[in-house]
């Protein structure tokens, strides 16, 4: 059998990555799974100012390529959310264009994405025509300034202009978080009043999004209380009022007995997406009383090979199957999103970098320095433990030639 072979700093010998054998080897692409709705949340790719001075700008093309890597896994897209640097380098301006790009990509005629013809398990996921039922959006508030006071009816307004924006565009809506609401509300009400009204305005049931305060400290106490307890008492009372303008929630709270417990608290028909990037494995397989969770993860954008794997081993009733793709890929997962959480899109763009769907390990406003070179090296390890180096040689080439432009144990 043919390997790849790397020397990484701290090793006694050489990281071999075998290559599977025949049969072995995860497929170019998937159908959509049956059993579960899943999303990913995907990166912008970025490159080098031209003139070589200035700051990292949008890589177009890689950025929509990524997109159809994603469909073609049987991936949904979750297009401009906090994985796209949403409020760390990604403004309104530019999101806007991400998701009128990623709309039109998936609306498109022409066929099937990039990993070939048809829907079967060694060609791409979706057909171009049937891609537009799996694109969702961040609508947010973020073209309201940090840091200064915003009333309610402001909230409400820059909120409406991205709803609508969303929904021009065809794509389904994510009511994402917003720092400009956690810093005005002064109790449940207030979220109660906002996403009432937004919830009016949707023209189809919506995600709501909930994202603890390790991925954004502005957002600590939000839904009006600091205990998960009152937290979830609000979003419940919302959801109740809803009737069936909410399609699901995607909890990110990096605690699966918190998920667990409002999972069960859902109304029938109501998804719970899980968005916990620590514990995603055990809570999509589901537990014994049949109760499972859907998932909307930053996670699958970085695993996406094994994850697509695992899940349609899930639909066919091979549980050991599943785990045996799904369970490597914690480890990794675990990494990326150390503390620091909120720099987890590093990992992400470091693996796509790696796996040859991006030609420049950079982004927006310099991010990929957040994280020192021995987490890229931890990183690179289990990616090859969880099989998600999908090619091999050049994740080696690309790696070595980083470690050469490593300036210190701290940095790259």
């Amino acid at each position: 059998m043919v390997t790849a072979r790397i020397q990484l700093p701290g090793r006694a010998g050489p990281l071999v990555i075998p290559r599977p054998a025949r049969g072995k080897a995860f497929a170019g692409g998937y159908p959509p799974p049956a059993r579960r709705k899943v999303f990913a949340a995907a990166h912008v790719a970025a490159a080098p100012a031209p003139d070589g001075t200035g700051a990292p700008v949008i890589d177009w093309e890689s950025t929509m390529r990524f997109r159809e890597h994603l469909w073609a896994h049987g991936f949904g897209v979750a297009e401009a959310m906090d994985t796209s640097q949403r409020g760390m380098g990604l403004s309104w301006a530019q999101a806007r264009e991400l998701i009128a790009r990623t709309a039109a990509q998936a609306a498109g005629a022409g066929g099937s994405g990039a990993g070939g013809s048809g829907a079967g398990r060694s060609g791409a996921g979706r057909s171009g025509a049937g891609r537009s039922g799996a694109l969702a959006c961040g609508a947010g508030t973020d073209q309201l300034a940090d840091g200064e006071g915003h009333g309610i009816g402001a909230i409400i307004g820059a909120y409406a202009e991205q709803v609508s924006f969303v929904q021009s565009a065809g794509a389904q809506v994510i009511l994402m978080a917003s720092r400009a609401l956690a810093a005005a509300a002064r109790g449940p009400r207030d979220y109660l009043e906002v996403y009432g009204e937004l919830l009016k305005q949707a023209d189809r049931p919506v995600i709501l999004h909930w994202l603890g305060e390790a991925f954004d400290p502005a957002l600590r106490g939000y839904w009006g209380g600091t205990s998960f307890d009152a937290a979830a008492g609000t979003v419940l009372e919302l959801i109740e009022r809803a009737g069936d303008r909410v399609d699901g929630i995607k909890l990110s709270v990096l605690d699966a007995g918190h998920e667990v417990a409002l999972r069960r608290r859902l109304p029938a028909g109501v998804r719970l997406y899980t968005g916990d990037d620590f514990n995603y494995a055990g809570l999509i397989r589901g537990d014994a009383d049949g109760f499972h969770s859907d998932a909307l993860l930053g996670a699958f954008a970085a695993i996406t090979a094994p994850a697509a794997a695992a899940l349609a081993a899930l639909d066919e009733g091979d549980l050991a199957g599943y785990d045996a793709a799904m369970a490597p890929t914690v480890p990794l997962s675990r990494l990326i999103f150390e503390p620091p959480t909120y720099h987890y899109k590093v990992g992400v763009a470091f693996l796509a970098w790696l796996n040859g769907l991006q030609p420049h390990f950079v982004m927006l406003g310099g991010l990929q320095r957040q994280r020192p070179a021995r987490h890229l090296i931890r990183l690179f390890e289990l990616a090859a433990a969880a099989r998600a180096l999908t090619e091999p040689d050049l994740a080696v080439e690309r790696m070595t030639a980083l470690m050469a432009r490593m300036a210190g144990p701290e940095r790259v």
